[in-house]
């Protein structure tokens, strides 16, 4: 790095968060502690609030190994089966298209359900939750393919499993989380995020980027599903969820194998599915795209390493620049 600090070569990375724009928060774990942790631009471009660690982002897709992993649990403690039929926890789905979907399907993106965005009204105004989509879907006697037959990206089985995991555990979804993961963690300030229920602490707002200035686009018709996207969360918080991930006080090591385990290889060849992780070589990581945010996760499991970025803008994607920021670790 021609004598620049690890520090620097980050801060060279995301510069384009650091402006006068909406911003990002970066962590790197090495070894268990955070060697890098930086916050770039502005968590709220109208209150001037600049983006801390302590900042809460909408996690969108990064939630999917929230639920899977509370599926987990359950299956952990007996409640439920990873082969129960969806149809056992959820009979109002029809028959006809549903019968041969688990629940395990729905994990790995193989289950052929349809997407609930495309069964919405084009002019959807009004937020739809999870048991919507229960309602969008009692509607459709197909699926795109035989259950477990291909990988089509679901955020309809998402949706899904977090109404299976609260049929099973007699908790709403979002106290599920809270009382068996964020709470057990110290995540304290982590929240599935429920309009006029619960509120997020130091809460960064979404932006996008719209003829050359940036305006709030913080939450769309399917913002409020929690099981698919629905996660708020910090740095400073997801330290806590990555360091959970080598020991047993979520998962077993039984548990936390199967969530990692490639069930299925997908649209992408580089690129494998497990429960709620994309694999690609020695990496587990998720994205997370939604209206004005994108985040992502990639761990180095054998080399403990992580790299957490989060922002709050529709605009880059960025996992190649957490690719490229472990790159500066893995020389």
């Amino acid at each position: 790095t021609g004598g620049k600090t690890v520090q620097e070569s980050v801060d060279a990375l995301m510069r384009d968060y650091a402006g006068d724009g909406p911003g990002a928060s970066v962590l790197v774990i090495e070894n268990g502690k955070p060697v890098v942790e930086r916050a770039y631009g502005f968590a709220d471009l109208e209150a001037r609030t600049p983006a801390a660690p302590r900042t809460n982002y909408r996690l969108a897709s990064v939630s999917k190994q929230f639920t899977a992993t509370a599926v987990l649990l359950l299956a952990r403690d007996g409640k439920l089966g990873l082969d129960d039929p969806v149809r056992k926890w959820l009979p109002s789905l029809p028959a006809k298209a549903a019968d041969a979907i688990t629940i395990k399907h729905l994990l790995t993106h193989t289950s052929g359900l349809i997407d609930y965005e495309d069964l919405m009204a084009e002019d959807a105004t009004e937020q739809v939750h999870d048991a919507d989509v229960l309602r969008l879907l009692e509607t459709q006697d197909h699926t795109y393919f035989a259950p477990g037959a291909d990988y089509r990206y679901s955020n309809s089985g998402y949706a899904l499993l977090a109404l299976i995991v609260e049929k099973a555990s007699g908790k709403r979804y979002a106290d599920f989380l809270r009382d068996r993961i964020f709470l057990p963690l110290g995540m304290d300030r982590t929240v599935a995020y429920e309009k006029g229920i619960s509120e997020v602490a130091d809460r960064a707002y979404g932006y996008s980027l719209i003829d050359g200035r940036w305006r709030r686009t913080d939450q769309s018709s399917t913002s409020a599903v929690l099981g698919d996207g629905g996660i708020y969360s910090s740095i400073d918080d997801l330290a806590k969820w990555d360091a959970a991930q080598y020991d047993d006080r979520l998962l077993d090591a039984q548990s936390r194998k199967l969530a990692t385990t490639p069930w299925t290889k997908t649209d992408d060849p580089a690129i494998e599915y497990g429960y709620g992780w994309r694999i690609t070589g020695e990496t587990l990581w998720h994205s997370g795209e939604t209206i004005g945010f994108r985040n992502v996760i990639v761990r180095y499991p054998q080399r403990r390493l992580t790299v957490i970025v989060l922002t709050n803008r529709d605009d880059p994607e960025p996992y190649r620049t957490a690719v490229r920021i472990a790159d500066l670790f893995l020389r």
